[in-house]
């Protein structure tokens, strides 16, 4: 009668290790034989399974985003001029009709002439307000009443002493200076009023030609054209140079 071993095969004196590869062996026999019928009657069920099996050990691989294009500078523009700006184009302007009418000036006649028309010849009397005429002031026309064709009033006696009738005190002040007085002259030859027409710087000096013009001034009086004797104005100018 054979020994059994533990596995309970006949021991046949074969070693423990060539029992263990048979036993391999036969397993895979089988499962080569299941394989076959299994890819022969049912050829989906092999491709999912092999399709399952594949992708548990399938790995995604994510490509790194490609680096951005670096930017290129900035260009220099420190000192450059800039773009041409737009040309302006002006408005068309109309100036408005005036409101008060401009006149027209009165055309000068073209040459003059020797004949009696106003407006270019030799009338004597004008349309216009001429300068000719008979006055009426104290002209020298010899139709006025006043006193032209007469004589003016002429002092004959009396005089200033510019050193010696007027202050020492306030020489410094009159020096260079002057002063002009109007006298009326009367009928009879005599100051009869007088004003400062020019003062000087000294007032006191202007007061005091006044007073003596009237006090040592003697004139003959002036006349009209028929020879009489009549009222008139005389002009004095006191200077003072010492």
């Amino acid at each position: 009668m054979l020994d059994e071993d533990d596995d309970g095969l006949p021991d046949l004196g074969v070693s423990r290790a060539a029992k263990v590869w048979t036993i391999f062996g036969i397993a895979l026999i089988h499962i080569a034989i299941l394989a076959g019928l299994i890819r022969a009657f049912a050829p989906d069920f092999t491709a999912r399974v092999v399709e399952q099996a594949v992708s548990a050990f399938t790995v995604t691989i994510t490509a790194p985003p490609p680096e951005p294009a670096p930017t290129p500078p900035a260009p220099d523009t420190a000192g450059a001029a800039a773009e041409a700006g737009k040309k302006a184009k002006p408005r068309e302007a109309t100036a408005p009709q005036p409101k008060i009418p401009i006149a027209r000036p009165t055309e000068a006649p073209p040459v003059s002439s020797t004949g009696t028309a106003a407006t270019s010849g030799a009338l004597a009397a004008g349309a216009g307000t001429g300068g000719g005429g008979q006055g009426t002031g104290t002209g020298s026309g010899t139709g006025g009443n006043g006193q032209g064709g007469g004589t003016r009033a002429v002092k004959t006696s009396g005089d200033i002493n510019s050193a010696r009738d007027y202050p020492i005190a306030s020489r410094e002040q009159r020096i260079d200076d002057y002063v002009i007085i109007a006298i009326t002259v009367g009928t009879d030859g005599k100051p009869r009023a007088c004003r400062v027409h020019r003062p000087s710087r000294d007032e006191q000096a202007n007061a005091i030609t006044c007073r003596l013009a009237m006090q040592l001034f003697r004139f003959r009086a002036a006349t009209d054209s028929g020879g009489n004797a009549v009222e008139s104005v005389y002009g004095w100018k006191q200077s003072w140079h010492y």
